[in-house]
């Protein structure tokens, strides 16, 4: 090893080491483990500029095991990013640009948020797809406008979780070789060695995916960067480089000791430390020497964006019809006439909310190229295919992708592919499966991926399927996760409205459609609410008030809002002021000015029934301590869908007699 490599691996390391004991919290062992095998691939490999994190033909790096975040934060700051000496020395402190598991800042150059064990790695399979897509749309004989390679780090514990082996079996079916992943298998975890848990060979299980496989001394900076080299050549297949590492290598009683994984070393361990590395006992110590060569990064940086943009400029000029479709991408334009691509849906007619959602997709996907997704092997159910473009494959990037039975990867692989700020993904599967993609569903609304969530079956009204798949505490589950807009439509045209909504909220949107036909409803005719007034959460759908002010206010979500309708005629007959109101989305509607949601839901109106084919978690936030909720607090049953509904009480007659209930309370 040279002594400019030595020199800058410690740097590194110490880096890492000193930011921990700060903070008195963290974890030092995979820094300390694998900055040299780092080291090689951000120096020798990764193709990036430090002074433009945004450029779109950048390589991207995922720190799969986020836990080892420093080592990400320590890179960052050497090779010239936004991450200064004093955020190092801000690791894990409030408002600092170095949290303890690696959050999405493009301007920091953190391409995405990880933590969550294989996460990472099935993101990072999602980036690998985005960029076949875009390379086979945009390039050219000549111009290789999108060219760039998925690097990730990865631990022992990416290894074991259920979404690498999800997202390791597509990657593999689909010859995605612009993944490159580094594996650093020291053979710890928490509890101990792996071998308690983990004994199986990964690199035969990889070669069975379909991965290229290698195998280094993660200290060999001359190999690794050889398997680095050997890896960027292979075209057709995944790469993983098995690197033999040892955590907190260095430390003279933690070194292959799981004490070394997720807390500080200690002063003393920190003082022996330093000494056989020769390194003076100073805090947040950057050599010159190192920093100058780290630097280079930044240099070579410039100098690779200045060539691609001198090529896209010939690009344009050769190719401007692409060069214009690649300005709509990168600024999220559709093309000219996508309003006008929304269908319309004749009042009278019945049709499932999750059918309207195809015929919407298909109608609107001419205009809307960026669009790219599928199913988990539901898409004749979920109707998520288009039919004018071809498939994903290993030969063709086409815009429907085949995930198979692997929902969870596939949460994971749209926010992947929303990373790369100029596709917009989707992805179907049934409404009680979300559990599958939950963890990458809630990173996805952490991260505020642009991603659309196709869930159909919505509710106890599958029916004959029974209580496995009927969804109950979905809504509710879902409705808690911040940052994510929950929207059931109640008819087709409202679910029209909601994939517009979906196409241009920048943030991920759950649609959840019924299996069930629903009547289109006449809204002209009755006087009813336009299905625009989704966009603001809830809406007015109608009054039935024969006299003065209402008496009570009927509300509910999907396929229930056509029976407070119907419970509002008969309430009306008997003289009764009911105001139905339709709540598609309670996040949306929250975020109202105060003046619109005492408008919907008049604070004097105190008697209030919501009608719900789910859990009633969180419904008395509306109807408040005067109103009631019609809801299923158990697991469904399997029978005919409509039969289901009477037995639980979904129903018009029991609508009425709990309204006319709570109106005499």
């Amino acid at each position: 090893m040279a002594r400019i490599d030595d020199l800058c691996i410690n740097t590194i390391k110490m880096l890492a080491v000193d930011a921990v004991e700060k903070a008195n919290s963290g974890h030092p062992g995979m820094p300390l483990g694998d900055a040299a095998m780092a080291y090689v691939l951000w120096t020798k490999a990764l193709k990036h500029n430090p002074k433009n994190p945004l450029w779109q033909n950048r390589d991207r790096f995922v720190l799969s095991a986020g836990h080892g975040s420093m080592l990400l934060y320590s890179l960052l700051h050497l090779t010239g990013y936004k991450i200064s000496l004093e955020d190092i020395k801000n690791f894990r402190q409030w408002g600092s640009a170095t949290p303890g598991h690696p959050e999405i800042s493009r301007e920091h150059g953190i391409e995405t948020t990880t933590g969550p064990l294989g996460q990472g790695f099935a993101t990072g399979v999602g980036m690998a797809m985005a960029e076949k897509r875009l390379r086979e749309l945009f390039n050219k004989p000549g111009f290789p406008v999108i060219d760039y390679n998925i690097y990730g780090i990865l631990s022992d514990g990416d290894m074991m979780e259920g979404v690498q082996s999800e997202a390791a079996s597509i990657a593999g079916h689909l010859g995605l070789g612009k993944i490159i992943y580094l594996y650093s298998d020291n053979k710890i975890t928490i509890e101990g060695k792996t071998d308690l848990s983990f004994s199986e060979d990964v690199g035969a299980r990889y070669a069975a995916y379909g991965w290229h496989v290698q195998k280094v001394d993660g200290y060999d900076l001359a190999g690794i960067a050889m398997a680095l080299a050997a890896a960027k050549k292979e075209k057709d297949r995944p790469s993983l480089i098995i690197a033999h590492t040892k955590i907190a290598k260095g430390c003279p009683t933690l070194e292959n000791t799981s004490k070394a994984h997720g807390a500080p070393i200690g002063s003393e361990e920190d003082r022996l430390l330093k000494q056989f590395c020769s390194w003076p006992n100073k805090k947040f110590y950057v050599p010159k020497e190192a920093s100058v060569e780290m630097l280079k990064a930044v240099k070579n940086g410039k100098a690779d964006e200045a060539s691609w943009v001198s090529m896209m400029s010939r690009y344009r000029k050769k190719h401007p019809v692409q060069g214009k479709l690649w300005d709509n991408f990168t600024a999220g334009e559709f093309q000219e006439g996508f309003e006008d691509a929304f269908p319309s849906f004749k009042p009278g007619d019945s049709i499932a909310t999750r059918s309207a959602s195809g015929k919407v997709l298909n109608a609107i996907a001419p205009k809307v190229p960026q669009l790219i997704g599928g199913s988990a092997d539901l898409a004749p159910s979920n109707n998520t295919y288009i039919k004018e473009r071809e498939d994903f494959t290993r030969e063709h990037s086409g815009g429907n992708i085949h995930f198979g039975v692997r929902e969870h990867s596939m949460g994971a692989i749209l926010n992947g592919i929303a990373l790369s700020g100029m596709l917009l993904p989707y992805g179907g599967t049934f409404f009680v499966f979300s559990d599958f993609l939950r963890p990458s569903l809630r990173l996805s609304s952490l991260m505020q991926t642009h991603a659309i969530y196709v869930f159909t079956h919505d509710s106890i009204g599958v029916g004959e399927d029974g209580p496995t798949h009927q969804p109950v505490e979905h809504l509710a589950s879902q409705r808690a996760m911040p940052g994510l807009m929950v929207m059931r439509p109640a008819d087709a045209n409202e679910t029209a409205e909601a994939w517009r909504f979906a196409l241009a909220h920048n943030g991920p949107t759950s649609l959840v459609l019924s299996r069930q036909n629903l009547p289109v409803l006449d809204r002209r005719k009755n006087g009813f609410g336009p299905a625009s007034g989704i966009k603001k959460g809830a809406y007015v759908l109608s009054d039935f008030q024969p006299k003065g002010a209402q008496d009570l206010i009927l509300m509910g979500s999907g396929s229930e809002v056509h029976l407070c309708l119907e419970a509002a005629r008969i309430l009306r007959d008997k003289k009764i002021n009911v105001r139905v109101v339709n709540m598609a989305c309670w996040r949306l509607f929250d975020q109202q000015p105060q003046a619109y949601i005492n408008k919907v839901l008049p604070p004097s109106v105190e008697k209030r029934l919501a009608v719900e084919a789910a859990s009633p978690f969180g419904w008395h936030k509306y109807t408040g301590s005067k109103g009631a909720v019609i809801g299923i607090d158990h697991f469904g049953a399997s029978a005919p869908g409509k039969v289901v509904f009477e037995k639980f009480g979904f129903t018009v007659e029991n609508v009425v007699k709990k309204a006319l209930a709570l109106l005499k309370d």
